[in-house]
């Protein structure tokens, strides 16, 4: 038994990761009262664009008789994933707080349109690069374990918490700051309010529009580095249609079960990793492999009801969530 949870966890902890960096974007998001339900669509569109970006890249070096460079090629890919959810992002805010459009179908409609984005693009990339798009190993292996001189070498510790890549630590850095950011801050605590009750926000000086612009493309960004972690990590530097496959949609569902808090996000995504791996690690005879696959989702299912059930002021989403801010009606 200690065996299976001796591999499993580390597998967990790398499969949860995309999800963590989707539920921290949209946690951002969420918290100034945006509802942004096309995390699965900017994931796509980040999945694509670290791609290209360090595959573009490394061909351009290659031309020119040079030698790539894997942390040139990993920097190259995190800038353009975050700056392509950051674009689905300004999309989805110019059109539900500048035009007010109703965030539900315009969130929808942005995940149709990252998803074909980023399969279209995939697809066209690959079939000029003469078959499929992926990039060399020096990009793979910058996507690698990170090994630190001394503490990589620990017995047990240092393979559990010290051979991850590097987007692993960034995911948690990111979810401690934000953590921080949110309690301790006071753009943060001014992004609560603007959450809570933009009018009472706006009445007391907080520039609501700049809040809500800021924080969801930055939210969006975050979402794009999810994407690009499936593309390059998960599928190991090889574009594969369809590649983000629902872990947008599971990473909106991470957002409710961790209470809109980035801290508890981690333990969260950590559990839905696992799920969605547990196949590879704990068989049992005559259950077919299509129910390991449902895992994630049924706990999803489970989630919600079980949240609704024990909704409570303190660990309920923003007041001003999902809801447009008109200013006239202040």
């Amino acid at each position: 038994m200690l065996e299976i949870l001796g591999s499993l966890f580390p597998a967990a902890v790398l499969a949860g990761t995309p999800l963590l960096l989707g539920a921290l974007g949209e946690i951002l998001t969420e918290r100034a009262g945006n509802l942004n339900l096309g995390v699965e669509g900017m994931m796509f569109m980040g999945a694509i664009s670290g791609l290209a970006g360090s595959y573009f890249y490394e061909q351009a070096v290659l031309s020119s008789g040079g030698t790539p460079s894997g942390v040139i090629s990993a920097v190259i890919a995190l800038i353009t994933s975050m700056l392509a959810g950051m674009l689905g992002a300004l999309i989805y805010s110019f059109l539900t707080i500048s035009l007010r459009a109703n965030q539900n179908v315009t969130g929808l409609t942005l995940t149709i349109f990252g998803t074909g984005f980023g399969n279209f693009f995939g697809e066209y990339i690959g079939q000029k690069a003469g078959g499929y798009v992926a990039v060399s190993s020096v990009t793979k292996a910058a996507f690698s374990g990170l090994r630190i001189p001394v503490l990589s070498d620990l017995p047990v510790l240092g393979s559990l918490l010290f051979s991850y890549n590097w987007l692993v630590y960034l995911a948690v850095l990111l979810a401690v700051l934000m953590s921080w950011f949110f309690a301790r801050s006071r753009v943060g605590l001014n992004l609560r309010a603007v959450g809570e009750d933009p009018a009472t926000a706006d009445a007391v000086g907080i520039n609501v529009t700049l809040y809500k612009y800021a924080a969801t493309v930055i939210g969006g960004g975050i979402c794009g580095i999810g994407g690009m972690y499936m593309s390059m990590v998960t599928t190991s530097g090889v574009w594969v249609h369809g590649c983000v496959s629902g872990y947008g949609w599971l990473a909106v569902a991470l957002v409710i079960f961790a209470t809109w808090r980035p801290f508890r996000g981690m333990i969260v995504a950590l559990i839905f990793g696992g799920l969605t791996i547990m196949r590879m690690y704990v068989s049992i005879p005559g259950l077919p492999a299509q129910i390991y696959d449902m895992l994630p989702y049924a706990a999803t299912i489970l989630v919600l009801v079980v949240t609704s059930m024990r909704s409570s002021r303190e660990h309920a989403q923003p007041k001003s969530c999902g809801l447009n801010y008109f200013r006239e009606e202040r």
